[in-house]
Order: structure tokens, then sequence, then C-alpha cells
């Protein structure tokens, strides 16, 4: 059994991700459902259907593969890596036009703040776990972080 599935569909659903930020979005009706997830390396768009016991699930269809990741995977395996506890924006500092919360080479407090992530319109602080120098920023004002990514080196 063949799966219809509306090519149209599935690239207004990758914009959707592209506008927003999102790295995965799903929609389902009558005629089935699709499922668009963009990863940090390759992008992926699986289309699947309602599929009964006996019946596979579609096979995945590929797209175009995105630009590499800006950071590179080490830095989440760095002893002192601060990673984001959520999804959400990164802001380096409280408002447009105040000053950083800390900037490259500056030395930081146990407990200090370090950064906001909003999510769902909240804004978290991230704290410094411990204390040490900012060795890198590895995230830019503004923009958009996932669950465990790294977010800067301590040293």
């Amino acid at each position: 059994m063949s799966v219809p599935f509306d090519p149209e569909a599935v690239r207004k659903l990758a914009a959707i991700l592209v506008d927003t930020g999102l790295t995965e979005i799903e929609i389902e009706g009558k005629e089935g459902r699709i499922r668009v997830v963009r990863a940090h390396a390759p992008v992926a768009v699986q289309v699947a259907a309602p599929a009964p016991a006996a019946l596979a699930a579609a096979p995945a269809v590929a797209a175009p593969a995105a630009a590499p990741s800006a950071v590179p995977a080490d830095d989440a395996a760095h002893p002192g890596a601060v990673t984001s506890p959520m999804v959400g924006v990164a802001y380096l500092a409280s408002e447009p036009g105040a000053p950083p919360f800390v900037a490259v080479g500056q030395s930081v407090t146990a407990g200090q703040t370090l950064l906001l992530i909003e999510a769902m319109k909240t804004f978290n602080q991230i704290k410094a776990p411990r204390a040490g120098v900012v060795a890198r920023l590895l995230v830019a004002p503004s923009e958009a972080v996932e669950y465990g990514q790294p977010l800067l080196i301590l040293e």
C-alpha cells in the first residue's frame, strides 16, 4: 500500500521549522501523519501513515543536508562546558543594550548568572556551576539553543 503525501506540505512544515527555530514538527490527519525533523547536521524528513499491525510504516524520505553545526562535538565533552538545561533562546544580557552578564576572560564565581534562556515566555537564569574563567562563549545573543547544547566553557 502506498502512502499519499504532499511534497508541498513537507516544504511548508520545513519552512515553519526554519522560521521558528524548532527542530521537529508533526501533523496528523485522515490521510496519515507527516513528521519533519531538523537535526544539527543532516536534515531528515519522515513520512509515515497510520498503519495497522500487519503493515509497516512508510519509508523515510531524505531531504538535502544542512550546513554542518558550528559547534564542535568536543565542546560538549569539555569538563568546563556549561550546557543548556532546556530548549529556548539564549540572551547574554538582561535587556537589549545592557552589558552582557559575562565576557571571555572574565572570572566568575559559583552561582553567578552567566546568561538567560527564555523558554515559554519565562526567563531562566543559567548560573555558573563553579568558579572559573570564561574561556569561550559558544552562543550568540538571541540564538536558539537545544537541551544539552554547550553554551560556554569555564576553565
